[in-house]
């Protein structure tokens, strides 16, 4: 007697998952916001590239390239942009004699002291001492924006 069964009864308690393909198996195509989001929760603290590749269907291999890639555009946008800004600094001018009685000390100091410039394509923006943060903020954006 053989104990080997010949019959070809599935067994009641297995469950097996069939894929069927149809069509041609070419790739498939994602959308840059679609990389970009991947490449951003993998860089989340705590986050493993393997893991966020299997849960949305992708090799960690894809996901690497992907973040290479990020790298390498976000190293190019940075050669775009200028290095430094070139800073120019001026000594203080020197403070007048005061002829007659002593005046207080807060209004011997020139306006200009502590005061910024800032240029942008040829405007030219002086922000002074005790310019509101704020405020300053909008008035760049605006110039930037104007650009």
């Amino acid at each position: 007697m053989s104990t080997l069964d010949d019959t070809l009864k599935p067994e009641a308690t297995a469950v097996h998952r069939i894929e069927v393909i149809t069509g041609t198996g070419r790739r498939r195509a994602f959308s840059d916001d679609f990389k970009a989001g991947i490449v951003e929760e993998t860089l989340l603290p705590g986050a493993v590239v393997s893991e966020v590749a299997r849960r949305n269907g992708l090799t960690p291999q894809q996901v690497f390239t992907w973040r290479r890639q990020a790298r390498r555009l976000t190293a190019s946008e940075a050669e775009a942009l200028p290095k430094f800004v070139p800073a120019v600094v001026q000594p203080a001018l020197p403070v007048r004699p005061s002829r007659g009685r002593p005046r207080k000390r807060a209004q011997q100091v020139d306006e200009s002291f502590g005061s910024i410039e800032v240029e942008i394509d040829g405007v030219s923006v002086r922000i002074g001492r005790g310019a509101e943060t704020k405020t300053v903020a909008a008035v760049l954006r605006a110039l930037k924006a104007g650009t």
